[in-house]
């Protein structure tokens, strides 16, 4: 019997203990945006961006 036998349950909780909590974290969409001045890259860059949550929201539900 090794060391290792003896010390598997020490930490055992200490992964699934949060540095923030969840109500406190966001989402990462902070930034402000006017449609009246995007630009042509702003307004590709937008599709790009609802293309890829389509893809994550999609890939989620199977």
């Amino acid at each position: 019997m090794g060391r290792s036998h003896g010390h598997k349950s020490r930490d055992k909780n200490k992964g699934s203990l949060p540095q923030v909590p969840k109500n406190m974290k966001s989402d990462g969409i902070d930034v402000e945006y006017s449609a009246e001045l995007a630009d042509q890259a702003d307004l590709e860059a937008t599709a790009r961006a609802n293309a890829a949550n389509q893809r994550v929201t999609n890939k989620k539900r199977k």
